[in-house]
């Protein structure tokens, strides 16, 4: 198992904000509109056993949540950072950057490290 960085509280250094614990193989959902999910497929260099499942299109009324380990997420995360930091188009970087934020904020979210 990889060992995640766990970036600064927001509350400061006082405060931390609870993880819900999961099980290392136990998946959580990441909501992706249309425009993320095409940001992923066609800008970041991810895995395709990360973005084999963002070719699957919810259908009308479907939730648009998609189900990744932490492990995968993180590596997603770093496959959007990394785009977003050699992206040269000041949109596309911003909007990277705004998805490395929700996927980050999913991931501060949950642990699944052992007490």
């Amino acid at each position: 198992m990889k060992m995640r960085a766990t970036p600064p509280s927001p509350e400061g250094f006082g405060g931390r904000r609870e993880r819900k614990r999961i099980q290392p193989d136990e998946r959580v959902p990441l909501d992706l509109n249309d425009r993320e999910r095409e940001l992923i497929l066609q800008h970041t260099f991810a895995a395709d056993q990360l973005t084999d499942r963002l070719c699957i299109v919810p259908g009308s009324g479907e939730s648009s949540a998609y189900r990744f380990t932490l492990d995968d997420l993180d590596d997603l995360a770093g496959s959007v950072a990394a785009e977003a930091n050699h992206a040269k188009d000041k949109k596309l970087k911003k909007q990277l950057s705004h998805l490395f934020d929700r996927i980050r904020a999913v991931l501060e979210s949950y642990t699944d490290e052992k007490i």
